[in-house]
C-alpha cells in the first residue's frame, strides 16, 4: 500500500486534515482560533517536514544513530518553535494566550505524528 510506506503522503494528509479542522473550528468556535493560525500552521508544517526529511536522509546513511538523529530533530524543532513564538510575541501579536495554546495544540499534533512514524519504523530498522 502506498500510504503505509510514503512518509511524504502521510505528512501532507495530516496537514490537510489539520487545515480542515482549523476551518471547522473557526466556523464553530471562532473565539478559540487565533487570527494568525495560518502562520502557525504553515510554520509547523514547514519545520516538521524539513526535520522529518532531514532525519530520514540522515538515517539512510547510518541506522545505528537512530536515537541521536531523532533527539537532534526534536531539539531543533523545539528551538525553532520557541524562536517563532518569541518573534511573534515581540512583533506584537494580540491575544497571546490563545496564540500559544493554538500553537502548542498544533505542535503536539505534529509531534505525535513524528513519534508515530518513529515507532512504526523501529521494527524495519532493527532487522
Amino acid at each position: 500500500m502506498v500510504l503505509k510506506s510514503n512518509h511524504h503522503l502521510k505528512f501532507f494528509l495530516l496537514t490537510g486534515i489539520l487545515s480542515l479542522l482549523v476551518i471547522l473550528l473557526s466556523c464553530l468556535l471562532p473565539s478559540t482560533i487565533h487570527a494568525d493560525i495560518w502562520k502557525i500552521l504553515l510554520f509547523l508544517a514547514i519545520s516538521s517536514y524539513l526535520v522529518g526529511v532531514t532525519s530520514i536522509w540522515l538515517l539512510k546513511g547510518s541506522t545505528e544513530n537512530l536515537i541521536q538523529v531523532k533527539m537532534l530533530g526534536m531539539v531543533i524543532r523545539l528551538i525553532a518553535s520557541l524562536s517563532f513564538i518569541g518573534i511573534m510575541v515581540f512583533m506584537g501579536t494580540e491575544n497571546i494566550l490563545v496564540f500559544v495554546v493554538d500553537f502548542f495544540i498544533l505542535f503536539l499534533f505534529y509531534l505525535v505524528f513524528d513519534i508515530y512514524t518513529f515507532l512504526a519504523n523501529l521494527r524495519p530498522i532493527s532487522k
